[in-house]
């Protein structure tokens, strides 16, 4: 954790300070020795007047906040919590004053679109169970999944710097087909763009994991994490972080839960850019690389 002086960080917001867009200036130094930077969501987590914030990636907050009419769908099911939906913002200051404009007094559960959930409570125990409460009201049911041909998968990897994941299920993005074209529709959610890089790469017919690579390679582009075979499964690079693993795992977690049919919000190419190269997930990643955790 990383103490904050949280005062003197809301009334730099209302001032519209930029400082407060990473929140480093209102660390408590004296009680921070590894000299660690606050989370980008600081702001977000000070704005609720509540003892205690709990900010989750959700799964099946995520599946109802990337459909058109999320918010209509979150109204339908929180009946009776005090909730606010919040458009799309980029995390951290933009996300903060997109909050700001809707949050109000009563307000203990923000349904962030195309991102994730926050509840806030007077205690640890409050929190907690409504946290689980929201999560139970937005359950979606997963669709049922295909096994991953194996065999055929370890042949699309031969001579390339990919491999298949311990995790079966991460295969479930591609066999699922209805999966599959919602994840060739582009990226749903900031931390899918931040750990595995815009969209999702999806092998055309016979096309193996090699040939991608030097597909890759001859554009200069970097290698993505996770290459997904349509009613196959998913290879990984053998370079794969431990975040970008977590992604990889809780893309088909999302897309199985999202309906057939399903109108949805994906991320703007403006806000994949936006994400990209972004200094606040740039330390995050070199932190994840180094075998540390910072939400």
């Amino acid at each position: 954790m990383v103490p904050v002086a949280l005062d003197p960080l809301l009334d730099a917001l209302e001032r519209d300070d930029p400082s407060t867009e990473k929140a480093q200036d209102f660390v408590i130094a004296d009680r921070n020795p590894q000299g660690l930077r606050p989370s980008i969501e600081t702001t977000v987590h000070a704005l609720m007047p509540q003892k205690v914030v709990i900010h989750v990636h959700c799964v099946e907050t995520i599946a109802t906040a990337v459909q058109a009419n999320g918010e209509a769908i979150a109204a339908s099911k929180l009946a009776g919590i005090p909730h606010v939906f919040v458009p799309y913002a980029r995390p951290g200051l933009p996300l903060a004053k997109a909050i700001a404009a809707r949050i109000r007094a009563d307000t203990s559960v923000l349904i962030l679109g195309n991102h994730g959930l926050a509840v806030a409570g007077e205690t640890v125990a409050e929190a907690e169970a409504l946290l689980v409460e929201v999560s139970k009201r937005l359950a979606l049911p997963a669709r049922a999944q295909a096994e991953p041909d194996i065999a055929a998968l370890s042949r699309l990897a031969v001579d390339s710097s990919y491999m298949l994941p311990e995790d079966l299920r991460i295969h479930d993005a591609a066999t699922d087909l209805a999966s599959c074209k919602i994840a060739a529709g582009g990226s749903l959610y900031p931390d899918h763009v931040i750990f595995l890089g815009k969209g999702s790469v999806l092998a055309a017919p016979h096309e193996t994991a090699a040939a991608i690579e030097q597909r890759f390679a001859a554009g200069g582009v970097a290698l993505p994490p996770l290459l997904l075979f349509p009613g196959k499964g998913a290879l990984v690079s053998r370079e794969i972080t431990a975040g970008a693993l977590a992604m990889a795992r809780c893309l088909p977690d999302v897309l199985s839960r999202i309906p057939d049919g399903a109108r949805l919000r994906y991320l703007t190419d403006a806000e994949n850019t936006e994400l990209l190269g972004w200094d606040a997930e740039k330390y995050r990643q070199a932190l994840n690389r180094a075998g540390q955790a910072l939400q």
